[in-house]
């Protein structure tokens, strides 16, 4: 089992080293209290030029998880493999004794979260999941707008956003690596700022459709992509959560628009919105941490009017904030800082859309931990 020491550094490692984990590495070598140890992939020699990238020359590369877990008995990981094989590696970490940064999306089904959740609790672990725009001061404001009580009670929230053109490639537009497309990849932050800013009520139902007409298409992706495409390029969805609240949800990767609009929250005191980030942000959306302007919509002596909310200015990369809030809950042994029983409903919500487009109609949420 690993062990934790206050006064030596952080023994962490790699499971998995594509694109995503070259970001975890740069943040992690920025902290003098951490040590990355080394780095796993199941793609033979890929671990080990991942770690020379970095220079991290004594750092060990496997070609397995299991077997750098069981060698090198880290003190965390960061999981950043493609999203179905999320659970496989998080519960092999946890099973290890070790706390564990997950790269988003939780999973791809409830089933599979579900599954980490179970391993979480009975490890003792910490595990946090890796949503960095929590971090981000303008997601902060917004959410502090909420939690004040200045738009009363909350009854319908439209969010989402998407990109006009932006469709990727890799493990990203295949089901048997990427489980779903634009849902999963983007969508996940999108109900997370939304959902984290209200205080993540419970989902009851959802209804939702998928589609794929630009992923699957030569004249908006290669041939070679467009012939292997097989997850959705746009979704959206209406989720009714707990409390009363109704949630209105849409994700792109690719559209003939240049924004699913804006982020609104209304309340029986106030509304919020919370416009797109606009040149400069081609993703068109609130999702990742970027926001244009955000103005309170409410009464004043009876009249309606609106007021612009001042944001503040960000003074550090969101991403190595994820990456050492993880750290100190790890040496300090905190809390796990986006815990797992707020985005268990984030998933549930992922995994309903998926059963509703395959379906066609309108599917419940029903799960018990």
């Amino acid at each position: 089992m690993a062990s934790q020491k206050t006064d030596s550094k952080t023994r962490i490692a790699i499971i998995g080293t594509g694109g995503i984990a070259g970001a975890h590495v740069t943040s992690y070598l920025r902290m003098d209290d951490v040590e990355v140890i080394g780095g796993a992939d199941i793609v033979k020699g890929k671990a080990r030029k991942f770690l020379d990238t970095f220079n991290l020359k004594t750092a060990k590369d496997f070609n397995s998880a299991a077997g750098m877990l069981d060698a090198l008995k880290p003190d965390a990981v960061s999981v950043c493999t493609y999203n179905s094989s999320h659970a496989e590696c998080a519960v092999a970490a946890l099973e290890h004794g070790c706390d564990v940064l997950l790269e988003k999306p939780m999973t791809v089904t409830l089933d599979e979260a579900l599954a980490i959740r179970r391993a979480e609790k009975k490890s003792g672990k910490i595990l946090t999941i890796g949503f960095q725009p929590r971090y981000d001061v303008r997601m902060k404001k917004i959410k502090e707008v909420i939690q004040s009580g200045a738009l009363g009670k909350i009854y319908y929230v439209q969010t989402g956003g998407g990109r006009f053109r932006g469709i990727p490639g890799g493990s990203f537009i295949e089901k048997r690596y990427a489980g779903v497309g634009a849902l999963a990849d983007i969508g996940c932050y999108g109900l997370d700022m939304a959902l984290n800013a209200i205080g993540y009520p419970r989902p009851l139902t959802v209804s939702a459709a998928a589609y794929d007409y630009f992923g699957t298409n030569p004249r908006y992706n290669t041939p070679e992509d467009a012939a292997r495409f097989s997850v959705d390029d746009f979704c959206g969805a209406f989720i009714r959560l707990e409390g009363g609240i109704t949630l209105d949800f849409r994700m792109s990767w690719a559209m003939h628009m240049d924004s699913t609009g804006a982020t609104i929250f209304l309340g029986t005191e106030g509304g919020l919105k919370v416009e797109p980030a606009g040149p400069g942000h081609p993703w068109g959306g609130a999702w990742d941490g970027s926001c244009g302007p955000v103005t309170l919509f409410h009464d004043y002596l009876g009249t309606p009017t609106h007021t612009p909310i001042p944001l503040p200015e960000p003074k550090e990369d969101n991403f190595y904030l994820k990456c050492r809030s993880f750290v100190d809950a790890v040496r300090r042994r905190l809390p796990a800082p986006i815990p797992s029983d707020e985005i268990i409903y984030n998933q549930a919500i992922i995994d309903g859309i998926i059963r509703s487009a395959a379906c066609g109609r309108e599917v419940s949420v029903e799960f018990t931990e």
